[in-house]
């Protein structure tokens, strides 16, 4: 297999995925949607979806309607919130069970996901050996701190590609997130540096009518300076050179 420098000619390329939290909300739905079929910059771009939360009383139905439209249009992947559709890092309980669960409930529904993103980017040593176990890829990782988490939160650091390598002996593959909106939007006056860039939003960006305009604006541009790809294919073909262990890509 290729390594990250081979997929694509020059070696240097871009994904774009959104985290859908709010994916029964009909009019975060509607833009979303809108986006995904319109493909800015020429993306794929992944659905994360956050599964229904029975305990909310979230309609499934619905939900599972709404994850079949994403995977026609881009790769579909599991975002786990541990605690309330509106909390997404576990503030009890067991998250690795929680993550087990809902990669059960998926595939029990005919949903063939191997893409996760934890909420909150949290991600402990047990919920990345449940994932490596399940045969899942990660993006949980991010090339920066989020501002808002204190000092010694579980989380996972990785600026480019690699496999993290577990306790049990298992590797599982880390395609980490490179850019958030506002990172994307000054990529406009400076390189984007990472050999590869892994941009995310969430869906209810695409509520505010600047943050819209600068993700769309943003995307156009990412897309002409570097080629594009999407996660699955990244998935399928990328086999990073550099490995580390959890312990040494954890804060």
């Amino acid at each position: 297999m290729p390594h990250t420098e081979s997929i694509l000619p020059g070696g240097r390329y871009a994904v774009v995925s959104c985290h859908v939290e709010r994916p029964l909300d009909d009019e975060v739905w509607g833009r979303f949607s809108a986006l995904q079929r319109r493909r800015p910059g020429g993306f794929r771009i992944a659905a994360l979806m956050r599964p229904p939360d029975p305990e909310a009383g979230e309609d499934e139905v619905l939900w599972l309607g709404r994850a079949r439209a994403a995977a026609e249009h881009g790769p579909l992947g599991l975002h786990t919130h541990w605690t309330a559709p509106d909390q997404a890092r576990p503030t009890g309980g067991d998250p690795a069970a929680r993550v087990r669960e809902q990669a059960a409930w998926l595939g029990a529904r005919g949903l063939e996901i191997s893409l996760f993103c934890g909420g909150g980017w949290y991600l402990d040593m047990r919920v990345a050996e449940t994932l490596a176990e399940l045969g899942y890829t990660d993006c949980t990782a991010t090339a920066f701190r989020p501002q808002y988490l204190e000092g010694g939160a579980a989380r996972l650091g990785a600026s480019a590609p690699c496999y993290v390598q577990l306790p049990s002996g298992r590797a599982l593959l880390e395609l980490p997130t490179t850019h958030s909106l506002g990172m994307l939007a000054r990529g406009l006056l400076a390189p984007y540096r990472p050999s590869v860039v892994h941009a995310y939003f969430h869906d209810t960006d695409l509520l505010d009518p600047i943050r819209r305009t600068a993700l769309s604006v943003g995307l156009v541009f990412l897309g002409a300076k570097r080629w594009q790809t999407d996660l699955a294919v990244l998935q399928r073909g990328l086999r990073p050179a550099k490995t580390m262990s959890f312990a040494n890509s954890a804060p």
